[in-house]
């Protein structure tokens, strides 16, 4: 399952010195980011409101990446930011964040949430109706977080409960600026079907003397990992036998790991589906999106230093277990039940023969596994190689970070284009370094 690789990362696996220098220094696992990517990202999704006409804002969903320079980046591309505690929200603005730039999610807000939101002028996505109890009287920007039809979901509001909000709600003490939802899953057409009805909602609240001029429909924006042909390949012949212990994961919990419209293509499906960025533009109604995965797709990668090597064999063929000196905890999908499937990068680069190996933890847990799946790397790996693992900053590298075995959580190298083909180099949150 080969990856896209971004420019930036193949001139660092190319760089013969800079990872060998990080895997020294840092004595353990690392990742890397890119924040330019991020604005780039960013700028992306920025052109498709542009090039359709329809005012929109962009609130990065911060759950995706913890780091700061993620943040930075926002800032320097105009974007908001998507926060669902008080951490987040105080991390985004120690970021440089404005609070009239943030929104509020999550279920039951603390009260130094909603307190913080309504001092920092954030919006609020109000997802019950004791939340705006809870806010009466303050002025507080809001969103009612629709539950969507036929949902089981636990977020969100049902249409009783938005029809009985709107009959109570008093606009002199709290500002209703529209509605938003979230939805499972990766398609455009559902996301398009749901804000065409809430722009009815908006004209409902707009008769009552509410502003009412903003839908948010949430992230789920796909991205895309590997080729086509390889995706579909991969899932026409999927094998227990491919995976240590033949434990392969099923077919549907996969990631899409392909996308054929990712991210900002995505988008413009989304507002072309039955015209809704031109009724976007007749209700004068602002479309808000809150990507995470999409913002930082190519942003980062995952790199493990191999410990040791066992050669096992199952099905009469021989294959290699890899130990590295980190845990998957340091990459979140085994611990959803899947399985990442972008293949990483074996450093440096060797002449060899083709060696299958799956790559294990360095923890006592026998379930510790990064890769279940016997990847077919170009040679065999030995003590001292560097696992790189492609575009793991959306969702995988700190989900679930663990200070497990009492080991430290793995720094993330931040770059930046320097002079030339070279990178200026610095950890998350300190200042650069050459």
């Amino acid at each position: 399952m080969p990856a896209h690789r971004d420019e930036w990362e193949q001139r660092l696996l190319a760089d013969r010195k800079m990872l060998e220098v990080f895997a020294t220094a840092i004595g353990g696992p690392f990742h890397v980011m890119y924040p330019a990517r991020v604005v780039r990202n960013i700028r992306a999704f920025q052109a498709v409101f542009q090039r359709t006409g329809v005012p929109g804002t962009i609130y990065y969903g911060k759950k995706a990446n913890k780091a700061a320079c993620v943040v930075a980046a926002c800032v320097q591309a105009g974007a908001g930011v998507d926060v669902s505690s008080l951490g987040e929200l105080e991390a985004a603005l120690a970021g440089g964040v404005r609070g009239a730039d943030l929104v509020v999610t999550g279920p039951a807000k603390s009260e130094e949430l909603l307190g913080a939101a309504v001092r920092h002028d954030a919006l609020v996505a109000v997802d019950a109706p004791d939340e705006l109890d809870r806010l009466a009287g303050t002025g507080a920007r809001v969103l009612l977080r629709v539950l969507p039809p036929h949902s089981d979901s636990r977020f969100g509001l049902t249409a009783g409960e938005v029809e009985q909000a709107l009959a109570t709600l008093d606009r002199d003490a709290i500002r209703l600026e529209g509605f938003s939802f979230h939805l499972g899953g990766y398609e455009a057409a559902p996301r398009a079907e749901l804000a065409l009805r809430l722009i009815e909602y908006c004209r409902e609240a707009r008769y009552l003397g509410h502003p009412a001029d903003t839908i948010s429909i949430g992230g789920g924006f796909g991205v895309d990992y590997v080729p086509a042909e390889h995706w579909r390949s991969f899932l026409r012949g999927l094998n227990p036998l491919w995976f240590h212990r033949d434990r392969a994961p099923k077919p549907e919990s996969f990631y899409p790991y392909h996308c054929p419209a990712p991210g900002p293509a995505m988008l413009e499906t989304i507002l072309a589906h039955r015209q809704l960025g031109a009724r976007l533009r007749t209700a004068d109604i602002r479309l808000a999106i809150e990507p995470g995965r999409a913002l930082v797709d190519r942003a980062g990668s995952t790199v493990f230093a191999v410990q040791g090597v066992k050669t096992r064999t199952a099905h009469g063929h021989p294959y290699s277990i890899l130990t590295v000196n980190g845990s998957s905890l340091s990459l979140s999908e085994q611990w959803f039940d899947t399985e990442y499937l972008p293949d990483p990068a074996l450093w440096p680069p060797r002449p060899g023969r083709v060696t299958p190996a799956c790559v294990g933890g360095a923890s006592c847990l026998e379930d510790d596994m990064i890769s279940w799946r016997r990847i077919p790397f170009p040679r065999a790996a030995r003590p001292g190689d560097l696992l790189i693992y492609p575009n793991t900053a959306g969702y995988q590298m700190d989900s679930n970070e663990s200070t497990f075995h009492e080991l430290p959580i793995p720094p993330k190298v931040v770059l930046r284009d320097a002079e030339g083909a070279k990178f200026d180099w610095t950890l998350d949150g300190t200042t650069a370094l050459r």
